[in-house]
């Protein structure tokens, strides 16, 4: 009787187990996006990867104020120009998409960042996070993390030593 009762209880367990929805992907239509709106930035098709947002989108990039996908080009555009070259370390990277508990579908990607600004040579590797939410196919919320303190640094460098070479050429004249 004691075997029968361990039996039925082990079966329950493995019933009640398999009733439980699948909360985490490695694979999803949304990866699927998140990785084609990654390389889309890596070849600077900024159209392609702005047709992965919703039009109401808001990114927060280190910060807790949100700001337009639009204000967000613009600054990624800003910040590539000054690089020879940029991507993310893909032999390295991780991403999964998961169901929360309020069945809201988020997908997280960490990777390193590698830039190499032109003017100075200077190659950079950042580790970055994404949080990025979607609904209907389409991203209605970012969220980027990473430490800018070396690229905020690199472009302070640029910044002096072109009002150095400015102001050089003033005196001459």
């Amino acid at each position: 009787m004691k075997k029968l009762f361990l039996l039925g209880l082990a079966i329950s367990i493995c019933i009640a187990c398999q009733n439980q929805p699948q909360r985490y992907f490695a694979d999803s239509a949304e990866t699927e996006t998140l990785k084609a709106g990654i390389k889309a930035y890596e070849s600077a098709d900024w159209d392609t990867w702005k047709s992965h947002f919703a039009d109401t989108a808001k990114i927060f990039v280190n910060s807790l104020k949100p700001i337009t996908v639009k204000e967000r080009v613009s600054g990624l555009k800003s910040m590539t120009s000054a690089m020879s070259s940029y991507g993310f370390n893909h032999d390295k990277e991780y991403i999964e998409m998961v169901l929360d508990k309020d069945d809201e579908t988020w997908v997280y990607y960490w990777s390193a960042h590698k830039g190499t600004f032109a003017a100075t040579n200077t190659e950079l590797i950042i580790p970055v996070h994404l949080a990025v939410q979607f609904v209907n196919g389409k991203i209605v919320e970012e969220h980027v993390y990473f430490d800018g303190t070396s690229m905020n640094a690199e472009f302070t460098k640029i910044a002096v030593a072109a009002a150095e070479a400015e102001a050089a050429e003033s005196s001459e004249e």
